[in-house]
């Protein structure tokens, strides 16, 4: 286990990355569970920090890079135990796959201690032309991230 600043454990994973984020009030239904049409904000809140720390980012209404520019083409999540209440939980995330022009993330939300999988599923991507909306090839600088998500065929969960 690594620990983080804010005190939050993370787990040691084989591949991918863990990503701490935060359960708000607004995520809840009226019995004070996760509304399943937020669990793609979640994976959201998640994926933003780790590439806007790898300098992806949407700032003063421009793209930091290219590779912004991309539309979620599918995404399935499959419910394993509720989230209850507020606070920290954990994002395990990864790509499956990483094309010229699109991407396969697969992901796990977990418990702050790591030892509940509330969800899982998958999320797929396309990089697109601005001016075109058509498909396009990722720069070197998403394939170099991307390479840090990948999981190792050799390695499963």
């Amino acid at each position: 286990m690594t620990t983080t600043s804010n005190t939050i454990t993370l787990p040691e994973v084989p591949f991918g990355h863990v990503e701490p984020i935060w359960v708000h009030f607004d995520d809840l239904d009226m019995m004070g569970i996760v509304h399943n049409a937020k669990y793609a904000l979640l994976l959201e809140r998640a994926l933003t920090p780790f590439w806007a720390e790898r300098g992806f980012a949407y700032e003063n209404g421009q793209l930091t890079i290219p590779d912004m520019f991309h539309a979620v083409v599918e995404l399935s999540v499959s419910f394993r135990a509720p989230i209850r209440g507020t606070g920290p939980i954990l994002a395990h995330f990864w790509f499956e796959r990483f094309g010229t022009t699109s991407a396969e993330y697969r992901f796990r939300l977990l418990s702050a201690d790591g030892g509940t999988l509330h969800a899982e599923g998958r999320r797929a991507i396309v990089r697109l032309d601005p001016a075109t909306l058509r498909p396009t090839p990722w720069t070197e600088d998403a394939i170099a991230v991307g390479k840090e998500l990948l999981r190792p065929e050799s390695v499963s969960l």
